[in-house]
């Protein structure tokens, strides 16, 4: 391979170099011994939402309730319950169709200006540190400073007002914070900036932060970061409980600036992941279908004070005569989430709150797998490598960007925008194999359960999951020479 100077050239020789990379890719899927029955029915993560994980047969059961008749205000109340059985009285939920839809409301509920009254609308703004796919909780505001303007210009799959910018809610601005520590290096064939975040300083991030807030407290009416617990997120620094301390540092800012801190813990699961109590946040919002196994759906859960606002927007909080719940009409009646979706959100809290080792238990075991193999990869590759254990998510974070910490190039690092434009080898390297990808961009890698890898009872396959594991790794290896990285 050639020799390359910049990191620019690496990256163009990898794409002149794609052809050969599938190619070899469809090889290695041979030589592991990929059976073809297999092929494109099984992958990394069942946490994604455009190929989720079949439901486990606990959901598919809760199911058969469906054929009776059972008001939706009721199955809302269930939820509640449940909540309230883990996290205490103080707290409430609210059910909705999707992640991203609850942050949308969560937004506009307790970040943007009021529309109504006399005179003038005034502008507001919201903190969100500096970090991985901030389409989603950056993606309200205008940003600012004015550099960010164009960062989340390309994701998606439709571009312009139609795109992510239309998400845009009214006289809001987004105050995007880098992060002390963190490093902002342009990677991948669509060459964009990175968040690399293992070296995050959580003390140091918490003075920029407050500095920022300092800056804009006039006009500042929220924060927002992502939930995760892993240090290929930044959140690798914890306390003595095991909650990083980065997240509870940003509670500490909102509740001194009177502001809502509300945390998009899209892949993570209540009760057992990071705990809203312990961090001190008003609302954590999750993604139900991903780590949580149940069917599409949202579900936000927060301190009651706030929640009255998101369950009046959502039409759940009670008729205008005045009753406790209702499953009626509001602003947000769009992102109703039905009744299937109530009954499966349902089945999969129970299981977190009294069954959390049907979860748990292949975690683990996945753990120790991801580590078996990585320790018979080349030694410049897991040299590099941190290998990490999530409940939160229920996933194993492989982060390689310490590759990148010597003299010479590192291994290939894909942007973000890279999936997007279909140029993440890592990801579409392994489709040719047949293995159906999992979130790796930004020198970071997610691997889950459940496509393919699981039982119906949600234990795990070590075969398939071994299989995909292995592609994973040749993938990594046919990559690192056709970028010099392995020579």
């Amino acid at each position: 391979m050639a020799e390359n100077k910049y990191k620019y050239q690496m990256y163009g020789e990898l794409q002149r170099s794609i052809g050969k990379i599938y190619e070899e890719a469809k090889e290695a899927a041979d030589e592991i011994g990929i059976p073809t029955e297999l092929r494109g029915k099984f992958g990394l993560t069942g946490a994604i939402s455009g190929c989720p994980a079949p439901l486990r047969a606990d959901i598919l059961a809760a199911a058969k309730r469906s054929t009776q008749v059972i008001p939706l205000a009721q199955l809302v109340e269930e939820i509640r319950e449940i909540v309230k059985d883990v996290y205490g009285d103080g707290y409430d939920a609210a059910p909705i169709n999707t992640c991203e839809a609850g942050l949308w409301v969560s937004y506009d509920c307790l970040f943007s200006p009021p529309l109504q009254g006399r005179g003038d609308n005034y502008r507001a703004r919201y903190l969100a540190p500096y970090e991985r796919h901030m389409h989603h909780q950056a993606g309200y505001g205008r940003p600012f400073p004015a550099k960010y303007k164009d960062l989340l210009a390309d994701r998606g799959a439709t571009a312009g007002e139609m795109g992510f910018y239309g998400k845009r809610l009214n006289n809001l601005d987004v105050v995007i914070v880098p992060l002390a520590g963190a490093k902002y290096e342009n990677h991948g064939i669509k060459y964009w900036p990175v968040p690399l975040l293992t070296g995050v300083d959580p003390e140091a991030s918490q003075q920029e932060l407050f500095r920022t807030a300092n800056r804009h407290g006039e006009v500042l009416t929220g924060i927002t970061s992502l939930g995760y617990d892993t240090p290929g997120y930044g959140y690798g620094v914890k306390d003595e409980d095991g909650i990083p301390k980065l997240l509870k540092y940003m509670a500490q800012l909102a509740r001194e600036y009177n502001i809502p801190y509300v945390i998009d813990n899209a892949w993570g699961v209540p009760f057992i992941g990071t705990d809203i109590t312990k961090v001190g946040a008003d609302v954590m919002v999750y993604s139900m279908d991903k780590a949580s196994g149940s069917a599409t759906s949202g579900l936000i859960i927060g301190k009651e004070e706030v929640m009255t606002t998101i369950r009046r927007a959502l039409g759940i909080h009670g008729d205008r005569w005045g009753t406790l719940s209702s499953y009626g009409k509001a602003a947000y009646v769009t992102n109703d989430p039905g009744k299937d979706a109530l009954l499966a959100q349902i089945a999969a809290l129970k299981a977190l709150r009294d069954r959390p080792e049907v979860l748990t238990r292949p975690i683990a075991r996945l753990y120790e797998i991801v580590q078996e193999e990585f320790a018979q990869a080349p030694a410049l590759l897991t040299e590099g490598t941190i290998i990490s254990k999530s409940y939160n998510s229920l996933a194993v974070e492989i982060n390689y960007e310490s590759t990148w910490k010597g003299k010479g190039l590192g291994f290939p690092i894909f942007s973000i925008e890279d999936m997007y434009a279909g140029s993440n080898i890592l990801q579409t390297g392994l489709s040719q194999m047949g293995i159906i990808p999992t979130i790796a961009y930004d020198g970071n890698i997610f691997i889950s359960l459940g496509l393919g890898t699981t039982d119906g009872d949600g234990e795990l396959l070590e075969g398939p999951i071994r299989k995909a594991i292995k592609g994973l790794l040749r993938l990594m290896e046919i990559v690192g020479r056709y970028s010099g990285f392995l020579d």
